[in-house]
């Protein structure tokens, strides 16, 4: 086998990685042994850091089939890497069976599915995942993921569990009987225990791993440093600095954990009954619990702790730990093919198409319906980490990284430090042996630079700005896990927003309805509550169709079916236990009309009876529903079988999509006008549902209905009309969108919604402005051998205009041409689709994702993983896209996004970086206004640490050269008063009041930025050195001794006679000396006058002179320096070891101070405020090409005059093509439109 091999896990999902094999090396590891020796523990350190070299370091490679380690990469932009220890399960010491019984109890070919029947596959099997004879089958942990090798694949492979290439038939005849003990124990070996481990890590663990990061390590190596050099309390300072930092990081990285795992714990261990193959039941932990298992759900419920397709009964669940949805859900029976009336085919079971039938971990069952004599039953599909609770956890324990330019810049600014420094060392060194240093002081001297010009308190420095936006943003109630992403908020310049509960409120309103009779419509009726309609089919569809219960008593459900209940003032009475208990079969839901609105009602019968033969009373009015076809999605409907009470035959009614329940009923029922209607009801706004409705034939009797198929049922129905829903906007959208258009924040809406209601809703709230154009791009599959394409519709055009001749040349957008290309996203038309045009559109029209994404506003009828999909196609454009939802089925989508923000506080917000408390969007612009506060705030401290670095280094080296230094007082005056106060306060600003247009840089490594620090470096060593050279041709200037009198004044006597017992102590580092003193005021000035100058307030913080805590702190220590310098203290001057000059020099050094201060502050305004236009221009790049992919992409657009498709064309995707012969001009496809630009 190829030594060299590579081989892809998880092909084609989010976590593919590849993999290579290796084995330990002997000789390898003794060098490294001796490399670790030999750099005092260093080299260890690095391969802790970098896996990928301790495994080339320490390891040969070798094929992955027999390798000892596995070494991953993932494959998306981070390549990050990891390792692996490959170990060995031992099946022989497992006392269960022979080899040859085993082979059909583990795996069928690459999806691992369970196989009982041991004729079906015995050639699979167990020889897939062993080594030939002897029974071990080799694996790996990864994120908490198993990975097997297999042998039909010859790769490593999860080991998957019944919710893949299984049939629903064989769910049914191979599973339902449940497994033998012999069976079941040999399961849990190969999937191990049943539960989602979050580990909480021991405090020692977590200190360790957060010690070893590279910046405390660094620290350590200073304070090592200065300790040796006697500079004990600044390396104090540092130490309390750090502990500070390690151990409140420590607490959220701890805190996060415990949190998590409380959230996991909730149903980590509880005693379950599971069915055996002979009927018996046994009961067991639930941490025992494999696939293929049968599980009896308890009457009173419980919190599901595996993922379970349903297969006797309903239950009612909570799903809001998954979904955010609080309303219970009902989940019915898997349907089972091999009974239907109407056979549907042998579909393979998906949890996520048959989620009505799933019960997912972590939901809590509230309460189950059951057969008399039978158990509601359901088989465990999935354990562990393999289910949907367990994905979330896992995406939460492993996050992917976020990509920040800051943060890459950061590190390339840090590595331009490292090489400052090196060339400081090696000057230290030269000049060092020039001057006959000792070799001690030599290594010391030069290790020093090395942290004076990378300074050990950046981390700290740069954490401030975001611990402060923390609390701020604590203030106005939005809750952060992930602070990192504050920076990244302040970036944003697309907002994606989902449609229902957060732009709109979250209830409907029941408008009013439309009725049909004989295939007309009526005028629409706001009332439905009276007794005209009390008796009819309409009402009755009302009244029956909804997946509504009562909990303790409660009506719950659907907030949609409950409105349309409530609006008809029908009760809803459930069979109780005891009821259900009694009879023989199931007792269907009974609703009825209230006794007012019938002329005269009588008491409801004898209850001890059998629902149906009741005794009926002409006025009574009893309609039981017998059974529920839950509502699916995909299906975009639901249905019910009822049967009035005394009626032989049974009714079956439909609601749903409109466009749906109409393609389902007869064609004579439905109105002529009835796309029109709709349209004009959805362009409201409005939210539509359609009913129907048909007798069943009396053959159907109650047990054939529990087994019919859907499709039996929901076909050549009678359209009955339509219910009309409104769905107010809530207050404060308008405002908030118009805020971010004002600031050139594009905001999008994603949505589950029906297109035309989410288009009229985007109109309403000032999403597309009304004389914005609104293209349809409704996007067809290949079908029977024709390639996908793609129509374009104009909204507005829809329903005016009978032809494409007639639209007039109005209708096709203008686009204006900018001079400022923040202005193009102004250009007036907006693109509009739904989910399956979107899948259709990423499938096979790759080069329109991009033109499409650059004015795409309304995105509609998106599943989860479509808005998922959505940001990342938007980030591919290099948008930095924020997303707003209530944590509903926006988890993907919210954990993808730069910033993502949840309305909702439910547990799925954990995946959420922001939480808000108030359930509304105004904590959008707040949240974009702090970031960018943050960002800018991050950017000073960034340009003022490293201003602070090159102003010390300067002052070292300039004294290295005369073989002086500053003394250990003036360093620790200089790095704690002044560097630690002003970096510590200058992050104090606030956010400014409002979002501004203007946008503040991405990155550290811009024009302007490098030109401010660079023109400020420059400016700060040409007035050190001015004062150092000056300093030498005064008249009074000699080399410094203790007998020195300069200034020549009596004090002056007084002055040094205090010095004269620390003679022999002060020579020894050559500290007190005239340039030392010079350059120490000059400096010490420089640093205050560049923290003032990097001070930025608006446009995105609030002035400096409002952030009081830096302007009392600057001015404290300006006045204390002047102070010192212009009236010296002889006790200062001792402490600081500064030397007495003359009052006239002193004068000096302040005009120096002052010019210095003059042209640093007018340098940084004038970078400010021409840097943007000045500075291409110097630097000869006259038409600049945008960074960011959209607004290059918008340039090309411009001049593109096939772009935007017009109105009532088709465009096909590429392939297939040649055959055709000439093209009318209306179908110019995508491939000849790109060639033709080119």
């Amino acid at each position: 086998m190829d030594k060299e091999e590579r081989k892809i896990i998880n092909q084609g999902q989010e976590d593919e990685m590849e993999i290579y094999g290796y084995n330990l090396s002997r000789w390898k590891l003794a060098i490294v042994s001796l490399g670790v020796i030999c750099t005092g523990g260093f080299l260890l350190l690095l391969l802790y850091w970098m896996p990928e070299w301790r495994v080339k370091a320490t390891c040969v490679r070798a094929a992955i089939k027999d390798c000892e380690v596995v070494l991953l990469r993932t494959t998306d932009e981070f390549k990050m890497w990891f390792c692996a220890k490959i170990r060995i399960l031992s099946l022989e010491t497992h006392p269960v069976s022979s080899p040859k019984s085993m082979s059909n109890k583990l795996s069928n070919g690459h999806a691992v599915c369970l196989i009982e029947n041991p004729t079906e596959d015995n050639r699979h099997g167990i020889r897939k995942y062993s080594q030939a004879e002897s029974q071990q089958i080799r694996y790996f942990t990864h994120h908490s993921v198993k990975y097997f090798w297999n042998d039909t694949i010859h790769n490593f492979d999860f080991l998957k569990g019944l919710d893949e290439g299984v049939s629903c038939t064989s769910i049914y005849e191979k599973h339902s009987a449940g497994l033998t003990k012999g069976m079941h124990a040999y399961r849990k070996l190969l999937y191990g225990v049943n539960e989602i481990a979050v580990k909480v890590p021991s405090v020692f663990k977590l200190l360790i791993k957060e010690v070893l990061n590279p910046f405390y390590i660094f620290q350590l190596f200073s304070v090592i440093l200065w300790s040796t050099d006697e500079y004990y309390y600044y390396a104090l300072a540092i130490v309390v600095m750090s502990i500070v930092s390690i151990v409140s990081s420590l607490y959220s990285i701890r805190k996060q954990y415990v949190m998590l795992h409380d959230m996991v714990a909730t149903h980590s261990t509880v005693r379950v009954s599971v069915c055996r193959v002979n009927e018996e039941i046994e009961e067991i932990f639930s941490t025992d619990l494999v696939p293929g298992d049968v599980m009896v759900i308890p009457l009173n419920g419980t919190i599901m702790p595996c993922d379970a397709v349903l297969i006797n009964g309903t239950c009612i669940v909570n799903e809001s730990m998954l979904t955010g949805e609080s309303v219970p859900v009902t989940k019915t029976n898997l349907p089972n093919p091999s009974v239907d009336v109407k056979g549907i085919g042998d579909e393979l079971y998906n949890p996520e198409t048959h989620k009505r039938h799933t019960l997912f971990c972590g939901t809590t069952v509230i309460q189950t319906r059951f057969y008399t004599g039978e158990l509601v039953k359901a088989i465990v599909v999935r354990t562990g980490f393999s289910t949907s609770k367990g994905q979330l956890v896992r995406s939460i324990l492993y996050p992917k990284p976020t990509d920040f330019k800051l943060y890459r810049d950061a590190y390339l600014f840090l590595l331009c430090l490292v090489a400052v420094a090196g060339i400081g060392f090696i000057y230290t060194i030269i000049n060092s042996i020039l001057n006959e240093v000792q070799v001690g002081v030599i290594i010391i001297e030069s290790l020093d630079i090395i942290t004076i010009t990378v300074p050990p308190a950046l981390p700290a420095a740069m954490t401030a700005g975001i611990v402060y936006a923390q609390r701020r943003l604590k203030k106005i109630g939005i809750f952060c896990i992930s602070p990192q992403r504050i920076n990244i908020c302040g970036q944003l310049n697309l907002v994606c927003f989902d449609k229902t509960g957060t732009l709109t409120e979250d209830g409907l309103d029941l408008w009013g309805i439309q009725r049909v009779e004989n295939a007309r419509f009526l005028s629409p009726e706001e009332n439905v509550c009276n007794e005209m309609l009390v008796k009819s089919q309409f009402v009755a569809c009302l009244a029956t169709c909804h997946s509504l219960t009562k909990i303790e008593g409660v009506l719950s459900g659907d907030p949609l079916d409950l409105k349309m209940f409530e609006a008809i003032g029908w009760i809803l009475e459930e069979a109780t236990e005891e009821e259900t208990a009694l009879h023989n079969r199931i007792m269907p839901t009974v609703v009825r009309p209230p006794k007012q609105l019938l002329p005269e009602s009588t008491p409801a019968g004898n209850q001890e009876m059998e629902l149906f033969e009741l005794p009926v009373s002409e006025e009574c009015l009893l309609i039981g529903i017998v059974r529920q076809f839950p509502f699916s999605s995909a299906l975009q409907r639901m249905s019910v079988v009822a049967r009035v009470l005394g009626d032989k035959k049974m009714d079956a009614y439909m609601k749903g999509a409109p466009e749906v329940i109409a393609s389902l009923c007869k064609p004579e029922t439905v109105p002529v006008d009835f796309q029109n209607v709709l349209e004009d009801f959805t362009k409201q706004g409005f939210r539509v549902i359609a009913l129907a409705h048909r007798k069943l034939e009396s053959k159907l009797t109650w047990h054939k209905v529990q087994n019919i198929s859907r499709d039996a049922i929901e076909n050549n129905m009678d359209f009955m009309g339509l219910i009309i829903m409104q769905n107010k906007l809530k207050q404060e959208t308008p405002a908030v969108l118009e805020d971010l258009h004002k600031a050139n924040i594009r905001t999008v809406m994603v949505t589950g919604d029906n297109m035309l209601t989410a288009v009229s809703v985007a109109r309403d709230c000032g999403m597309i402005l009304p004389q914005d154009k609104v293209i349809i791009a409704e996007a067809l599959p290949p079908k029977d051998g024709k390639v996908a394409k793609i129509n374009w519709h104009y909204a507005d055009s829809l329903t005016q205009c009978s032809h494409p001749s007639a639209i007039a040349s109005e209708a096709i957008p203008v686009k204006l041409v900018h001079d400022s290309l923040e202005d193009l996203q102004m250009t007036r038309y907006h693109f509009a689709m739904n989910g399956k045009s979107f899948s259709v559109i990423l499938e096979h029209f790759q080069d329109l994702v991009p033109k499409l994404m650059l004015h795409g506003t309304v995105f509609a009828r998106m599943a989860p993983d479509q808005k998922t999909q959505l940001i990342e196609a938007l980030q591919n454009v290099d948008y930095f896209v924020g997303m707003c939802g209530d944590g509903a089925n926006d988890c993907g989508a919210l954990k993808r996004a730069h910033g993502g923000i949840s309305l909702s506080e439910l547990e799925a917000s954990v995946a959420s970086p922001f939480t808000s408390k108030t359930p509304s969007i105004s904590c959008v612009p707040n949240l974009i206004r702090e970031g960018r506060a943050a960002l800018i705030t991050s950017f000073c401290v960034f340009k003022f640490m490293a201003l602070y670095s090159i102003i010390q280094y300067f002052s070292v080296t300039l004294l290295y050269s005369i073989l002086s230094n500053l003394g250990d007082f003036q360093f620790l005056f200089i790095d704690l008063a002044i560097i630690l106060v002003v970096v510590f306060t200058m992050s104090l600003n606030p956010a400014w009041k409002e979002l501004v247009a203007q946008r503040p840089p991405s990155g550290l490594i811009s024009g302007a930025l490098l030109f401010s620090v660079l023109s400020q470096i420059i400016i700060c060593i040409g007035f050190q050195s001015l004062g150092f050279f000056w300093v030498k041709q005064q008249p009074w200037y000699e080399v410094w001794h203790p007998k020195s009198d300069a200034c020549n004044t009596t004090g002056s006597l007084l002055w040094n006679s205090s010095h004269l017992d620390n003679e022999t102590e002060l020579d020894e580092h050559n500290i007190q000396n005239y340039e030392n003193t010079t350059v120490f005021f000059i400096s010490s000035f420089q640093y205050l006058i560049v923290a003032i100058a990097f001070s930025k307030g608006k446009p995105f913080r609030q002035p400096c002179y409002k952030n009081y805590f830096f302007v009392f702190s600057v001015i404290f220590l300006y006045v204390f320096i002047l102070f010192i310098m212009l009236y010296p203290v002889a006790s200062v001057d001792q402490v600081l070891q500064i030397v007495c000059v003359p009052y006239q020099w002193r004068v000096t050094m302040l005009i120096i101070v002052l010019v210095n201060a003059f042209v640093s502050i007018t340098v940084e305004e004038s970078v400010d405020r021409w840097g943007k236009c000045c500075l291409p221009w110097a630097l000869g790049r006259g038409k600049k090409i945008p960074k960011a992919k959209y607004m290059y992409l918008a340039q090309e657009l411009l001049v593109d005059p096939e772009w935007p498709p017009k109105p009532q064309t088709t465009t096909e995707a590429k392939g297939l093509v040649k055959g055709n012969g000439p093209r009318s001009p209306h179908h110019s496809t995508a491939a000849s439109r790109s060639q033709r630009r080119r």
